[in-house]
């Protein structure tokens, strides 16, 4: 999702910024977003009072992203991170933390603006971790690029202000349009703002916990906020699959079974999904295998 097509002005020495939503919450989705522009474009991009999302108001913001979209002197892009592949990465046998996740979408972004022909000569990002480290990860991995990483760069770079506004307004758009795949089950949509903080946010996950399948694809079970909603959760157990039971062999593991308890979150059982093709849709999301037989 962003701009096109490519504009006379990219084949300039451009500048971008880069910065992020939907970082803490443990609801929906985290974005990434990106503005770019001619460098020589800089000094009017100062006067489009653009500011940290944080500080401007809902409308505001909505305001200056249609703006932004309208001038054909910038261009941007977002990257989209499903709460489920945001779990996935944080949950899984080698797991990925979110320093890593949001590197990646960064790196991601710089080089799908590069490949679509824009002449990138500076960066700046607001920093997520170290900022020498990050910058340095960044120069590896794009030299010739000039890299600005900071703390606050959303409330001192222009272009870094713009691309925070792209991020949020994409997510708030994104969260009030999301469709629930649970929606059958008639989950109700007032999930507050999804912060961990925020009681509507803290009602909505009490209401729709459910002791073996957790809670709705909308949520990041690998937050620690989810912990405490599942401490009554049951113990679920999967035979392992021949492949496992041969590797867990060699490995001087016998055990033939593989527990999820569901309290602490150590979903090792989730290595051996299967698809479940033509299953109901709760069940295929999550790959479970129906079994024959009775226990």
């Amino acid at each position: 999702m962003g701009s096109n097509p490519l504009p006379v002005w990219a084949s300039e020495p451009c500048v971008m910024g880069i910065d992020e939503a939907g970082r803490g919450p443990v609801l929906g989705p985290m974005v990434y977003g990106c503005l770019y522009c001619s460098a020589s474009y800089q000094k009017t991009l100062a006067t489009l009072k653009f500011a940290d999302s944080k500080t401007l108001k809902e409308e505001k913001r909505e305001e200056l992203f249609e703006s932004l979209k309208a001038d054909a002197s910038l261009g941007w892009a977002v990257d989209i991170i499903d709460p489920r592949e945001l779990s996935a990465k944080m949950l899984q046998r080698i797991k990925v933390n979110l320093n890593t996740i949001s590197h990646d979408a960064a790196m991601g972004l710089v080089n799908r603006v590069l490949a679509m022909g824009v002449l990138l000569s500076e960066v700046y990002v607001d920093t997520v971790g170290d900022a020498d480290k990050y910058r340095i990860k960044l120069e590896e991995k794009f030299p010739g690029i000039k890299f600005v990483v900071s703390k606050k760069a959303d409330s001192i770079y222009p272009i870094v202000s713009g691309a925070s506004i792209v991020a949020k307004v994409t997510r708030d758009n994104a969260l009030r349009g999301w469709v629930l795949d649970e929606t059958a089950e008639g989950i109700s949509r007032n999930f507050g703002s999804g912060y961990p903080g925020d009681p509507e946010t803290k009602a909505w996950l009490e209401e729709n916990k459910h002791p073996v399948f957790g809670f709705p694809t909308l949520v990041r079970f690998s937050w620690a906020t989810c912990n405490s909603y599942t401490k009554k959760g049951a113990t679920v157990i999967w035979e392992a699959d021949e492949d496992d039971k041969e590797k867990a062999s060699n490995e001087g593991d016998n055990k033939k079974q593989l527990t999820l308890n569901f309290p602490s979150l150590k979903r090792k059982s989730e290595e051996l999904e299967s698809s479940g093709k033509g299953r109901f849709k709760f069940f295929s999301a999550r790959k479970l295998q129906q079994l024959n037989g009775c226990l």
